[in-house]
């Protein structure tokens, strides 16, 4: 095994997809001469060519129509938004034609389309390259929504999306992308689609979240046992649509407690859609009420600012404590 950093993971991914099948093609801004504005496409255009790692104007909604007509024409094309602020100009294609389209023709087609998205705040940028609106992806019917939250599994998931049948949107981390690095199987892995992953396993509670929210989390955990004696179980969702919501259930049925972390802002939140299910799953194990730990209501504050907006293990293990002494 290699030790890998997100960026070199997905790269992996890429790389083997498109040495593997030669229906795939990767296209987005940037992504081929000069590699990718974060170079998670770094040496593909040398490597595939111009036919298969392919700049595209800085035209969301073009860069998505193009998918759908790859994929009509059975070639499986992997598309990158640069940044997941501008997304939203895709959203026409996205919502009306790339989730539907299976249903739309009675599954005459389908559309095996992968869009990488870098999201989230985390490397003080501005506010359209800081957002976190997984939310509205995952309401929509059709569509999968999928978000890493290190190297070997954003490896895994990557590979999984890219193998779909059906539209996935891969939201990444981007301060995650080069915050650590994990050690990575020389072999192809996959993970499922709409998995989630127990990333520890504990007795007293347990804390679920996704994407670069693991790490405070995990660090919220350890804080628990090392200072209150309290052992979290972490539940990592992986897939926010379809939601494992087996694992969320089973995990909490244990535990009698829950907290939610994510950095999206509260209202309407992942967060909502998972305290949704365990009351209607598991109201009976409860020993508490539901927290929820997030970002806020507001649009993404500036710089300086941004990190009081992104929730820490300090916020985490105040609610943790809450649950418990309820």
């Amino acid at each position: 095994m290699a030790k890998l950093t997100m960026v070199q993971a997905l790269n992996l991914a890429l790389r083997e997809a498109l040495t593997d099948d030669p229906d795939v093609i990767v296209f987005g801004q940037d992504v081929g001469k000069d590699e990718g504005v974060f170079r998670v496409t770094e040496g593909l255009y040398r490597d595939f060519g111009a036919e298969r790692v392919v700049d595209m104007p800085v035209a969301e909604s073009c860069i998505a129509g193009c998918a759908v007509g790859l994929a009509v024409r059975g070639l499986r094309p992997v598309a990158e938004m640069q940044f997941s602020g501008f997304g939203y100009h895709a959203f026409h294609q996205i919502e009306n034609h790339i989730s539907r389209f299976r249903t739309r023709t009675r599954s005459r087609f389908s559309m095996p389309i992968v869009i990488r998205m870098p999201f989230a705040a985390g490397i003080r940028a501005i506010e359209h390259h800081s957002e976190s609106r997984e939310a509205i992806y995952a309401h929509l019917p059709g569509l999968k929504m999928v978000i890493p939250s290190g190297p070997r599994n954003a490896r895994a998931l990557l590979r999984s999306a890219i193998l779909d049948p059906d539209p996935i949107i891969f939201y990444e981390p981007k301060s995650v992308y080069r915050a650590f690095k994990e050690e990575v199987p020389d072999e192809p892995e996959e993970m499922p689609i709409g998995k989630a992953h127990v990333a520890r396993v504990g007795k007293d509670l347990t804390l679920i979240s996704y994407g670069a929210m693991m790490r405070p989390t995990l660090e919220a955990a350890e804080q628990l046992a090392d200072e209150h004696q309290i052992e979290a179980e972490v539940v990592d969702l992986l897939t926010i649509s379809p939601m494992d919501t087996e694992t969320i259930c089973g995990s909490v049925q244990k535990t009698g407690r829950a907290v939610i972390v994510h950095e999206a802002p509260r209202n309407c939140g992942p967060a909502a859609e998972v305290a949704a299910r365990l009351a209607e799953n598991s109201i009976e194990y409860l020993e508490a009420p539901i927290k929820r730990v997030t970002g806020y209501d507001v649009i993404m504050p500036f710089f300086a600012n941004e990190k009081y907006f992104i929730p820490d293990a300090r916020r985490v293990v105040k609610a943790a404590k809450e649950v418990l002494d309820f």
